[in-house]
């Protein structure tokens, strides 16, 4: 079969410029029973390429996310992940937030990849279809601007209604230019913000949501919000049901809960997929808002659901960052940004 060499060069932009696999170094591979083998494939030979040793273990697709797969995981995996120097994690829903995922960090052996693709041309896109060098330098550089912010207001507007602000907090996950110490990372081509609890006020209107699925919706959701969120309105009735139960099940405490992030995505090459909730966040102007408990406190990354807004309009401060999707500013920024373009070949 024809492979593209740009699945090979995603697969070692991931392994070795992204991981920094080492020769010798235990690579444990984790993904749904559906996924495209080629890209398992692709991975597994990158890896042996870096002189590492690679294990692909495939599951059914969890029900859930974080600590409520708990009981869908077995023991035979969870042996698996302490003892592994690099662990990507390709399932959806994803590990992070788990018992073994929290076992691993606390062994602080495994750097840990939330990669959630089960696609080969989603991976081509992310990986492949990029200057990753370029990506990760923009991507550590926007970080810095929102990390410098902190304590600032942040806006953002959609063209479908959305409109709402909240106090700038700390950055809590950092990106590091390689992934060479135990820790965890994601799939550049996003930077979230994450606001001061209970700031955030206004409306959201949402275009996608995973909650107990990933799915574009049929008819938009408007959240509101005045410090929690208050409210949850125009959902059909096929997804009005599950999105108010994750958000109960998410807040831990019975009620439709806060918000743990924003996120405003800049991937050159990301395209609207409706099944891949990693690349579809990653959209260039895209905004994924992750509801419930954050994963840093405890009981954290339990099935907590994401809105997915498109084409956001995107203020720090004074700052307008983005217009419609597009990105502005600040002006040392948007020179970098503008380097940022898809490989066609």
């Amino acid at each position: 079969m024809f492979e593209h060499p740009r699945l090979s060069r995603a697969a070692d932009c991931l392994v070795r410029q992204q991981f920094a696999v080492k020769s010798g170094e235990s690579v444990l591979i984790t993904a749904n029973s559906d996924v495209d083998h080629a890209m398992m494939d692709a991975v597994v030979q990158a890896v042996e390429r870096c002189g590492g040793k690679p294990l692909v273990a495939l599951a059914p697709a969890l029900p859930f996310q974080g600590g409520l797969s708990d009981p869908y995981v077995g023991d035979s995996l969870a042996a698996a992940v302490v003892a592994s120097d690099v662990w990507l994690d390709f399932c959806f829903p994803y590990h992070a937030g788990s018992r073994i995922h929290n076992a691993a960090m606390e062994a602080k052996r495994c750097r840990y990849g939330l990669i959630s693709m089960s696609r080969k041309d989603s991976f081509e896109r992310l990986y492949g279809a990029v200057d990753f060098s370029a990506l990760i330098d923009f991507n550590i550089a926007f970080m810095e601007f929102i990390a410098a912010s902190a304590g600032q207001t942040v806006r953002f507007t959609c063209p479908a209604g959305t409109d709402v602000s909240f106090v700038l907090d700390k950055v809590k996950l950092k990106r590091a230019r390689v992934c060479d110490k135990p820790g965890m990372d994601t799939v550049p081509g996003a930077q979230s913000l994450y606001p001061v609890k209970d700031s955030v006020r206004g409306r959201i209107v949402i275009q996608a949501l995973f909650d107990e699925t990933y799915r574009q919706l049929r008819k938009p959701i408007t959240i509101t919000a005045d410090g929690r969120i208050t409210g949850i309105e125009g959902a059909a009735s096929e997804d009005h049901a599950s999105f108010e139960r994750s958000l109960k099940r998410a807040s831990g405490e019975g009620h439709l809960g806060t918000f743990v992030h924003f996120t405003y995505g800049f991937h050159p090459a990301a395209r609207v997929t409706g099944t891949q909730f990693i690349e579809d966040i990653r959209l260039a102007g895209s905004n994924a808002i992750g509801m419930g408990l954050p994963w840093w406190e405890a009981g954290g990354g339990e099935n907590h659901p994401d809105g997915v807004v498109f084409d956001q309009s995107l203020w720090v401060g004074d700052v307008q960052v983005v217009d419609n999707g597009h990105f502005k500013g600040p002006p040392e920024l948007a020179k970098q940004f503008a380097g940022l373009v898809r490989r066609m070949d």
